[in-house]
């Protein structure tokens, strides 16, 4: 009998299958929302890392040694602590006893959660938190919270999002980076560093102990204030260990008979002008210098005793760099760096070096064949239109070879080859190479007073300066960030002239008492310069062997004299024993180049080379009378030249001159634009309005000069 029309069967009670397939498409938009909702939240709401991100800056050494480390901008010690930072056994202690399925969960615990759960409920009180080490970690990386089971949720929602994000390293990380240790002291490094005086990766058992229970409890237990309760608390970890089978029980035995430290130690604190400079520089968490800081302690040691024995206040800076690379190996900026003045960066600050600029005067005279070592000069009473020098001890030598006068440092002959080298042309070539100098006056044209020490310059640049004669002539800039790019060499003059210098400065005069390898622990063959500025303001050593270079500069940091106080003296007995610190020299000393005049006897010589004299030669002066010196055509002195618009795409201004013998080289307020040929245009970007001084000078050394005012049109 067929249904009646009020009993007839749903297409469901037909085919039960679709009802199914319904049920399953309604779970799977179920399970989709639910999902998506949860990738919607995670998106909007991820954890806040700023935490973890706001570190102390580092300044470490070439192989990762801590230098100087500086507190966050909220005041903490927090150094970025990765797994590779910290010994093995600590990392097996703090999961064992934190966290012992720390490498098998996914944020959350769930039977460290029901462990909680019942002793809390049994006991009436809480016991342990049951929280993961990546639930810690979100903990640390939120403001603080009152704890609450919402807390608790909150905590493990990211967690969750932590594990989602982040590796298992990453998240151990961050806890050695974040965990509270007392004070200010934040993460395991700073804690290491700041109770036990090492880094982590070197404590024993006892510290490793320590430092497992210091986070939890960092207030009542931090051992220079409450040295009983640290002691407790390490030992309940120790006896922990035991019991999880980590350590023996022999072991804890010896480790807990030893003391906790009863207060915090100085954080490492070497080369702190160099750490501020970089750090003004290379914004970041950690910069890796190029500074070995075995041999920076070693010195900076030295030159804290050297400034003792002087008993006047003087300080010093000291640069060592490596011939082969331009890495600075040692900086020393100063001696006291918390006392009066003690923060100013002497390594950097321009000072009067007297003498010491004068090989590279005479580098220049033998690169352009007006000297030989073995040429002979006169050291007289001579005056150089209003300039009259005399020698340091007041008397002359009469007739000497370039060699002696150099080593000498006579005064006389120093000034001669520098007026027929040009003072222009000599400070172009320092400044070429890399080097900042510092003049009287902006209005101070070079003079001959720049042999003696008329013009500053920083040791630092000094240094650098001499790492080139011992380079072949070739200068380049120090290095100071490990890694950077070589720097573009500059040529101060060539092989030849730098061989020379080197064989006159081998052989300069020793301070009194000392020989060649006398306190050398491994003796070498140093060719050094000494100088002293006008006043007995400033002391001077600069010298290289074969593989290092160092700069020695003494004085006061406010430049008041030190009556009676010489380089040979003061500077020079640091600079020898600076290299007695120094690893033996891995390279042999240079070949002569091809073109070295091998002449002892000025007999020997071309007749052009015998005798020096002030005036250039006939013929010479001839082929220069051909050319004119070089005039300024564009811009003409004392003009107003208008700078380009703000939407002008070409914001040069062209600068031409008539006459002189290519290259052309341009200078604005002192500052090189560049060197170019006779018909190349030569492009200088103006700073802003304000007065400028436009020179050029050709390859004789002849020049011109402008004054202009740069002017933006309203």
């Amino acid at each position: 009998m067929p249904p009646t029309p009020n009993h007839l069967a749903s297409p469901d009670d037909l085919y039960p299958g679709r009802a199914l397939s319904r049920l399953l498409v309604i779970a799977a938009c179920a399970l989709l929302f639910f999902v998506g909702t949860l990738v919607i939240a995670d998106l909007a709401f991820p954890p806040d890392m700023a935490n973890a991100r706001n570190l102390s800056p580092e300044v470490v050494d070439r192989n990762g040694t801590l230098l100087r480390a500086y507190l966050t901008r909220d005041g903490y010690w927090r150094m970025k602590t990765t797994v590779r930072d910290v010994s093995p056994r600590y990392l097996a202690m703090l999961k064992a006893y934190e966290d012992r399925r720390f490498d098998d969960h996914g944020g959350v615990d769930p039977f460290a959660m029901v462990r909680a759960a019942y002793q809390w409920a049994t006991l009436g009180h809480i016991v342990s938190g049951g929280s993961t080490l990546t639930m810690q970690v979100a903990r640390l990386l939120e403001p603080p919270r009152h704890r609450s089971i919402a807390t608790k949720l909150f905590q493990m929602m990211r967690a969750v999002q932590l594990e989602e994000r982040y590796s298992k390293d990453e998240i151990l990380s961050f806890y050695l980076t974040l965990a509270p240790f007392g004070g200010n002291l934040e993460g395991v490094r700073a804690a290491s560093l700041s109770y036990f005086g090492k880094p982590p990766d070197q404590i024993d058992l006892a510290e490793a102990a320590l430092l497992v229970a210091l986070p939890q409890s960092p207030v009542k237990q931090r051992p220079d204030r409450h040295a009983i309760a640290a002691q407790k608390g390490r030992n309940k970890v120790l006896a922990r260990m035991v019991e999880e089978g980590v350590v023996t029980a022999s072991d804890a035995a010896v480790a807990e008979r030893e003391g906790v430290p009863f207060a915090r130690q100085a954080m490492p604190f070497s080369a702190p002008h160099l750490a501020d400079y970089l750090v003004r520089r290379h914004p970041g968490p950690r910069i890796v210098t190029t500074i070995d800081a075995g041999l920076q302690g070693a010195v900076e040691r030295l030159a804290k005793q050297e400034s003792l024995y002087t008993g006047d206040g003087a300080s010093m800076a000291i640069v060592v760099v490596d011939n082969a690379t331009r890495d600075v190996l040692v900086y020393v900026g100063g001696t006291n760096y918390w006392g009066k003045a003690g923060q100013i960066d002497l390594a950097r600050r321009p000072r009067s070096p007297g003498s010491a600029l004068k090989p590279f005067i005479y580098g220049l005279a033998f690169d352009d064949l007006i000297l030989h070592p073995s040429t002979m000069m006169e050291d007289a009473p001579t005056n150089f239109g209003d300039y009259a020098p005399r020698d340091f001890a007041g008397s002359f030598q009469g007739a000497v070879t370039a060699r002696d006068a150099l080593r000498m440092s006579l005064n006389v002959p120093a000034v001669a080859v520098l007026q027929r080298v040009g003072p222009l042309v000599f400070t172009l070539a320092l400044q070429n190479a890399g080097a900042r100098l510092a003049f009287p006056t902006r209005d101070t044209a070079p003079n001959a007073a720049f042999a003696l020490g008329g013009l500053g310059i920083s040791p630092f640049d000094l240094t650098m300066l001499y790492a080139g004669i011992a380079d072949g002539g070739e200068a380049q800039s120090l290095r100071l960030v490990a890694g950077a790019p070589a720097a573009p060499e500059h040529r101060l003059f060539g092989p030849v002239a730098a061989y020379y210098l080197r064989d006159i400065l081998d052989g300069a005069t020793l301070p009194d008492g000392w020989a060649m390898g006398e306190g050398l622990q491994r003796p070498r063959t140093i060719g050094f310069k000494t100088g002293t500025s006008y006043g007995f303001r400033d002391q001077w050593s600069a010298g290289f062997s074969n593989d290092y270079t160092v700069g020695v500069w003494v004085g006061r940091a406010n430049g008041t004299p030190r009556a009676g106080h010489v380089g040979v003296d003061s500077a020079a007995p640091i600079l020898l024993k600076v290299f007695g610190l120094l690893p033996a020299d891995r390279h042999p000393a240079p070949d002569p180049p091809a073109g070295v005049i091998m002449a002892q006897d000025t007999d020997q010589l071309p007749p052009s080379l015998r005798v020096f004299t002030r005036e250039q030669s006939a013929v010479v002066a001839k082929v220069e009378t051909n050319v004119p010196p070089p005039s300024i055509a564009f811009p003409p002195n004392g003009t107003v030249v208008p700078l380009p618009s703000a939407s002008a795409k070409d914001k040069t201004i062209m600068l031409k001159a008539d006459g002189g013998r290519a290259p052309l080289t341009w200078l604005v307020n002192g500052m090189l634009v560049g060197s170019f040929d006779r018909f190349q245009p030569a492009l200088y970007l103006p700073t802003g309005e304000g007065i400028a001084r436009i020179t050029v000078v050709d390859a004789e050394g002849r020049s011109d000069s402008s004054q202009i005012r740069f002017k933006r049109e309203r």
